[in-house]
């Protein structure tokens, strides 16, 4: 909004030029994500134990159920902040801001839906799988159609770029690519949902990854950075530099609440509409290969329910009894099972978080 409102008064003094610059609107979208959510905070938990919304603990896996009736759907927090923020700071024209901020939402009603379920009925499933993977499916195959039929950018919009190569891309046949971006939404939507298992896990590690995709796409919104790096110019995406700040504020800023002991759960609210967030983050910048580098930890954890799935099954119908790779899963949990106390575990994934954050912002040099 100010972007639209206050340099029309560059005429009454030079000082309201500052707000058609990325960078400063960038840092007041951070400032502002960081006071809404710490305005708001205390008010939306105690919102959340007045109606009663309590999380529901899981009776298998680690001793959590000392964490039963903790506050859940603080995920509004973070919605909130980083919503409004951008709703302040952000070019509102803008088709990579109005794409992310959709995603946001979208999902973030979503997995309100699904936490409210959990907390309705008693039970730990809340929304059938199946129901929830529709609702991502159809935003990511929405997406991608449309994308397809309006392309953003002077580039093809089934095009996207391989880590290390500058002068190599892989091509989609366009049906191809619609699924693709399904799959990409849908599948880090479900991969930061599985991280939140642990206090302030999701929130650090999001906050890390979307830090990294705001750099990335400052870097290839300018003609001069994206040419020196070999990254794909794509004009406008800059804008993208000020949502994913600001939700990276939003995140950080939700571990006051969130840090253990947790006084407040993200919920479902959070988790997917983040994971949904990074996912169309990559996705806009053409940089969905690279998105299994940022979000390597992610990737671990999703790879660990499968593995463990796959390995179960398999087993079973060999040895006529099923067994395990890990001891739980997703893999945060295996680690409390070997005993490591919940606050190692979730600072030791959050310094690997940042190694994958590192490497990926490596990849824009190496090529």
């Amino acid at each position: 909004m100010f972007y639209h409102l206050l340099p029309q008064l560059a005429e009454i003094h030079i000082v309201f030029n500052v707000f058609r610059y990325i960078t400063f609107r960038t840092a007041g979208a951070v400032v502002t994500a960081f006071v809404i959510a710490f305005v708001t905070g205390p008010r939306v938990i105690q919102w959340l134990e007045r109606i009663n919304l309590g999380q529901v603990v899981r009776e298998e896996g680690p001793d959590h159920q000392h964490k039963a009736g903790t506050p859940t759907m603080g995920g509004v927090i973070i919605l909130l902040s980083a919503s409004i923020s951008t709703l302040l700071w952000a070019e509102l024209t803008n088709p990579y801001t109005l794409w992310a901020l959709g995603a946001l939402l979208w999902m973030g009603l979503l997995g309100f839906l699904d936490d409210y379920l959990k907390v309705a009925r008693g039970k730990s499933e809340g929304l059938i799988a199946r129901y929830k993977m529709v609702g991502q499916w159809t935003f990511g195959l929405g997406m991608g159609l449309l994308l397809v039929l309006n392309p953003i950018s002077g580039l093809p919009t089934n095009m996207t770029g391989v880590p290390f190569f500058s002068d190599h891309a892989a091509v989609f046949w366009p049906p191809v690519f619609v699924l693709f971006v399904g799959t990409v939404i849908s599948g880090t939507s479900n991969a930061v949902n599985l991280a939140d298992g642990l206090d302030g896990l999701a929130a650090g590690l999001t906050g890390i990854a979307v830090a990294t995709f705001g750099v990335i796409a400052y870097l290839s919104g300018r003609v001069d950075t994206s040419a020196y790096l070999g990254l794909f110019y794509l004009p406008g995406a800059g804008e993208l530099t000020i949502f994913a700040l600001a939700l990276a504020s939003a995140a950080v800023s939700f571990l006051w609440f969130n840090a253990h002991p947790a006084q407040v759960f993200m919920g479902d609210t959070g988790s997917l509409a983040m994971g949904g967030a990074i996912g169309v983050m990559a996705i806009l910048l053409k940089a969905e290969f690279l998105l299994v580098i940022v979000g390597g930890v992610f990737v671990a954890e999703a790879l660990s329910v499968m593995l463990q799935v796959a390995w179960f099954k398999y087993t079973q119908r060999r040895y006529g009894e099923g067994r395990r790779l890990f001891k739980m899963t997703p893999i945060h949990h295996h680690f409390e099972k070997i005993g490591w106390h919940e606050t190692q575990v979730v600072i030791r994934f959050w310094i690997v978080g940042l190694m994958f954050a590192m490497l990926a912002i490596t990849t824009l040099k190496i090529r």
